[in-house]
């Protein structure tokens, strides 16, 4: 099954009997993420998670702005969770990043009852920083749309 959606992820989620295989699924689907040596660097290091974990943003040069993510983590279970993140915010727009409902997403999941406080402390650390990015590239869109006028 091809997964490229949240809905997706949730989905497969609920064909999945026990968390062990929803684990095994996460670890999976982490396999999509991984960066260069060379963007692991402390600008892209993401505070806030107990395992490393890294984030690079581009934001394409459109109006609106879209950003694409690109992420790794040390920890395959992270990564799984990030890869998780990218399906609900990488290739999007900053407004659309900034509407997604992320709580309702891990509720979805039932992820609260199944990750240890640090991973989910981290989880929502690394949305904080994608949040953030989307929120800078709006005000520098506005700004430039201010600057045009």
């Amino acid at each position: 099954m091809a997964i490229d959606t949240i809905d997706d992820l949730i989905d497969g989620f609920d064909f999945l009997d026990d968390w062990e295989e929803r684990y095994r699924y996460l670890i999976e689907l982490g396999r999509r993420c991984g960066l260069p040596e060379s963007d692991k660097v402390p600008a892209n290091k993401v505070e806030g998670c107990v395992s490393q974990v890294w984030l690079v943003c581009e934001v394409r040069p459109e109006s609106p702005p879209v950003l694409d993510f690109r992420v790794d983590s040390d920890a395959h279970i992270v990564r799984g969770l990030l890869a998780l993140l990218m399906l609900a915010y990488s290739g999007k727009p900053a407004a659309d990043i900034l509407a997604v409902d992320i709580d309702d997403v891990f509720e979805r999941l039932q992820l609260g009852g199944h990750l240890s406080p640090n991973r989910r402390n981290g989880f929502f650390a690394v949305t904080r920083h994608i949040r953030a990015h989307a929120q800078r590239a709006l005000a520098e869109t506005e700004l430039a749309s201010a600057a045009a006028d």
